[in-house]
């Protein structure tokens, strides 16, 4: 062990460092080396060095650890599963780490949602510790560790890889290939922000820092890893990401990671459709979807998430504030751990390009139950190309953009069939958004109709079988609000003519 200590002590001196060492007593932290462990197969030794050339990191550090009485985490405070794991990793010789967001979260209270593990097991060598572990994906493997519907996420350190293979990156800087197993020191600078970048040690309990993650953290700053522009070009996500993380945590994004998402946003048109949606779904249900909207429009991304919904708010300010309502119903019901679905909100950021662009066909003679759906299908295939929504959401969005026009019905077997419609509370929901959205409209009978709609059928949800069964079917029928015309199609009418 002292052997091994001195020459740590060698290495540190030898390398170059960018700037001098941090007084561990302005940090109040403990720098010690990591102890080694018993079996041969633990081979990363954490290095009180500063960060290599290739680390591509314009600020280097060098590595701090906070022993167990400097920082906060408790282990009562980690899923179970997740110490389960880590601590059987670290009996078999490895040497395992709570990782990302879950070390942040901790560090400032929160629950996190999430426990991923990082070590420098293989995944093929964690497959075999653990029975029930699948290994996934194709850019970076990963060893999934299933407990029921619970996933422990376990991650082999990563390697700045060598940017001369080939398949590496694409012409536009986007890792596409990420296979490359290295040590922990390397696999800091593989992580985007260094809020994420700590490392909680099972071993001795303590958490270790190369990047300033601990004060940035207290400082509620987000700071990206690395030469920015260059990061963003590896993954273009990492922008929204960095939305996301603003939005939830309440950090505000310095300035060298700010600016390059105003030049570089085009990049997510390079980004597969399916992937943009999962990332869609944590910026609007994470309990932040008001504050995401907000960012997505100040630095232009929606754009490049929902182009249509993008220039309708571009071309009508109240548009975005049917939206801005619609968010703020979705985080109220989040925080009161009522259910959710995304196609309540993927209905609202599409309603207006189908809404209009119905109206137009309508007035060419199109019935509206047949011009809606074809501007849906329409509207959902333009939108698969950007962000790709699953056809269990679609269909809903389908219901409820078809039911606006039907709560104008107040009697009769068809209001009965809107009350009985299985999205109906979706639509309902909706309805009283849009109605809210337009108090300041232009239009007074559009805002009194729709206010005089949900007010109607907020009583009728009130009442008793009973009592709805008698206001259904006792009060005299109102037509849609087509002035009266008929809904029956003129073709059948030349048809009887013919006859």
């Amino acid at each position: 062990m002292l052997k091994w200590i001195k020459s740590l002590k060698n290495k540190a001196s030898s390398s170059k460092r960018s700037r001098s060492e941090p007084d561990a007593a302005d940090h109040h932290v403990a720098r010690h080396p990591i102890r080694s462990k018993a079996k041969n197969k633990s081979k990363n030794k954490i290095k009180r060095t500063t960060a290599s050339s290739t680390a591509k990191n314009s600020v280097s550090h060098d590595v701090v650890i906070f022993s167990r009485g400097e920082h906060c985490i408790s282990r009562d405070n980690i899923d179970d599963h997740a110490l389960k794991v880590l601590y059987r990793l670290h009996k078999s010789g490895y040497h395992a780490c709570l990782v990302g967001g879950a070390v942040r979260d901790l560090l400032l209270g929160l629950t996190p949602k999430d426990f991923d593990v990082a070590t420098d097991a293989t995944p093929e060598q964690v497959n075999k510790l653990f029975r029930n572990c699948r290994i996934i994906g194709r850019r970076f493997r990963l060893a999934h560790v299933h407990f029921g519907r619970q996933i422990i996420e376990v991650a082999t350190y990563r390697a700045n890889h060598d940017l001369t293979q080939s398949g590496i990156q694409d012409e536009t800087g986007r890792i596409v290939r990420d296979n490359v197993f290295g040590e922990l020191a390397e696999d800091v600078w593989r992580r985007d922000f260094t809020a994420n970048a700590l490392y909680y040690d099972i071993s001795d309990f303590s958490v270790i820092d190369f990047v300033g993650g601990f004060e940035d953290i207290k400082q509620k700053r987000l700071h990206l890893i690395g030469d920015v522009e260059t990061r963003y070009r590896e993954d273009p996500v990492r922008m929204l990401r960095a939305l996301r993380f603003s939005a939830k945590l309440n950090f505000e994004i310095d300035q060298d990671s700010k600016l390059p998402i105003y030049e570089l946003g085009h990049l997510l048109k390079d980004i597969p459709a399916a992937r943009l949606y999962e990332e869609v779904l944590k910026l609007f249900h994470s309990g932040h979807a008001v504050r995401s909207f907000e960012l997505l429009l100040e630095f232009d991304l929606l754009q490049y998430l929902f182009p249509e919904a993008d220039k309708s708010i571009k071309q009508d300010e109240s548009v975005k504030k049917v939206l801005l309502i619609a968010m703020q119903s979705t985080d109220n019901r989040i925080k009161n751990d009522m259910r959710v679905t995304p196609a309540f909100l993927l209905a609202a950021l599409l309603w207006q390009p189908v809404n209009s662009r119905t109206k137009e066909i309508v007035d060419k003679g199109m019935p509206y139950s047949v011009a809606i759906q074809k501007v849906a299908t329409k509207i959902l295939s333009q939108q698969a190309a950007s962000v790709s929504i699953p056809k269990r959401f679609t269909s809903t969005m389908r219901d409820i953009w078809g039911l606006q026009t039907r709560f104008h019905y107040r009697a009769g077997k068809r209001a009965q069939s809107v009350l009985e419609h299985e999205k109906f509370r979706a639509g309902y929901d909706f309805l009283c958004i849009r109605a809210q959205a337009v108090e300041d409209a232009a239009s007074e009978n559009l805002h009194e109709d729709l206010k005089r709609d949900c007010e109607w059928w907020t009583d009728i949800q009130e009442q008793s079988a009973e009592q709805q069964k008698s206001t259904l079917f006792s009060t005299p029928k109102k037509r849609s609000g087509n002035s009266g015309k008929s809904r029956r199609s003129t073709t059948r009418k030349k048809a009887k003519k013919t006859e």
